[in-house]
């Protein structure tokens, strides 16, 4: 999402900007894995979206998971 703000921000000249490029790199790994799990059809430049929205995912999934776990066992066990 900050890769995605700062494009926006830096504009066309965001492949010079050196936060960008370092977010860049570290999110390189999440759009390889949205690369494969994605149709061909689906472009390029729209994998770190793809990316981002499997990553939430995954957080929604393992906090609705965690709150529900707390419930069964009782709240006061999972602070």
């Amino acid at each position: 999402m900050g890769q995605w703000v700062l494009g926006l921000l830096a504009g066309k000249r965001r492949d010079q900007n050196l936060f960008y490029q370092l977010l860049q790199l570290m999110g390189k790994p999440f759009v390889q894995v949205a690369r494969l799990v994605t149709p061909k059809f689906v472009l390029e430049r729209h994998l770190p979206l793809v990316a981002f929205l499997i990553l939430a995912f995954i957080w929604l999934a393992v906090t609705l998971t965690k709150v529900n776990h707390c419930l069964k066992i009782g709240v006061a066990l999972c602070q």
